[in-house]
């Protein structure tokens, strides 16, 4: 295995961290943003009132998108198992 194979493992699985991780990300951020909003706009400032929902919404958005994550993990360890004699 010479270095560029080492660098492209690494950004290939940074890739689908991103990938992977970027759903609940994303959710987390909307429900964020317009809790945040409605807390400004009704001046309640409670910090359970804006932790509960993002938590909800995440656990969620998790759970809906975990067998496309979990595939997607496992085509790439499948890859990288499979392309171990090609690098020795």
């Amino acid at each position: 295995m010479n270095v560029q194979d080492a660098i492209d493992l690494v950004r290939q699985a940074l890739w689908l961290g991103l990938l992977i991780g970027a759903p609940v990300l994303l959710v987390g951020m909307l429900v964020g943003l317009v809790l945040g909003l409605v807390q400004a706009l009704t001046q309640v400032q409670e910090q359970t009132v804006a932790m509960v929902p993002k938590i909800v919404a995440m656990a969620v958005t998790l759970a809906v998108t975990l067998p496309w994550a979990l595939s997607r993990l496992l085509e790439y360890a499948n890859d990288v198992i499979a392309a171990i004699p090609g690098r020795l």
